[in-house]
């Protein structure tokens, strides 16, 4: 009997159309004991010898791993990132990758949205000083003022820019490989995105070339007051300059869902005008669900190509 991994943290396999007909074909699903993102030596132990396809959260597939399983014929990615997936190495065994780029999309867009509604309004701040006793009566900014900058118009990016235009609120964008930007949206250098957006939103993948885009000297370069927003990937901010920015008032405010290292124990935590949240952009109970099925949907059809399954 072959076997097929699911690392990801949670996974709902009994209401999964495609697990279920996988399951009668006598596949046997292995599930992530440790229900969080697995070290390589954790992912290794869970593939073992014996599997043939892995439904991947982000844990680091990296060369080590992908050589250690040594029938793995499909990956599929619930989500839409690879960056955690060393593609040349499958490429060499191989192995077929597939993701689901277009499932978590409405879901991180709209966590996007939610943070900038709650740093502009300063939500956060008020609900706790209401709770100890106090009444501001703190002033914050409408949406519809502000300038977007987007960092990214791929299937995320899109959505922000859509969101933002209903809000009536200015759109720009920077997207090297995008020649036509939506309707309404002013493509831009990236220094004169930095220059003049009021909110810096980020919805780029991660890769060497992408590595702290948001730095020091980007922080400095940025509108007065600005606020800089992450739902994409961490390693994009350098988050110790980051907090730098923020105690210093240069930078307003920040968002992030996605750190360099999780669970986040960095600087961030000391400042007070962040929102931090533990990488929950797709976890939109209607987008988990649909992505989940198209990652199994994936992995089916992968396993049909490679002959893993007749």
């Amino acid at each position: 009997m072959s076997n097929l991994v699911i690392s990801t943290s949670s996974f709902d396999i009994d209401n999964n159309p495609p697990l279920q007909h996988l399951l009668k074909q006598d596949f046997n699903i292995i599930t992530n004991p440790h229900r969080r993102k697995l070290t390589e030596d954790e992912i290794i132990e869970l593939l073992g010898n014996d599997t043939v396809g892995l439904i991947a959260g982000i844990e680091p597939l990296t060369a080590r791993v992908l050589e250690s399983a040594k029938h793995l014929k499909v990956i599929s990615r619930c989500g839409a990132g690879l960056d955690s997936v060393d593609l040349a190495a499958a490429q060499k065994k191989g192995i077929h990758v597939l993701n689901t780029p277009e499932a978590p999309a409405q879901a991180v867009a709209e966590l996007t949205m939610g943070f900038m509604l709650t740093l502009l309004r300063q939500i956060k701040s008020i609900d706790h000083a209401v709770r100890v006793g106090q009444w501001p009566r703190t002033q914050g900014g409408l949406l519809a003022a502000q300038t977007i900058g987007i960092i990214g118009l791929g299937h995320i990016g899109r959505r922000v820019a859509r969101l933002c235009q209903a809000f009536e609120a200015t759109v720009i964008a920077h997207d090297p490989y995008v020649n036509q930007a939506p309707t309404g949206v002013t493509l831009a250098p990236l220094d004169t995105l930095l220059a003049n957006a009021d909110i810096v939103t980020l919805h780029v993948s991660y890769s060497t070339d992408t590595h702290h885009m948001l730095n020091a000297k980007s922080f400095a370069a940025m509108k007065p007051g600005a606020i800089v927003i992450n739902a994409a990937r961490g390693g994009l901010v350098d988050e110790t300059a980051l907090a730098e920015a923020l105690q210093s008032g240069r930078i307003n405010g920040a968002a992030l869902d996605v750190f360099e290292q999780e669970p986040y124990q960095g600087p961030l935590l000391a400042v007070e005008n962040t929102l931090l949240t533990s990488h929950v952009g797709s976890l939109a109970r209607e987008s988990r669900q649909r992505m989940e099925i198209e990652a199994a949907e994936n992995l089916l059809q992968g396993l049909i190509k490679t002959g893993a399954l007749s």
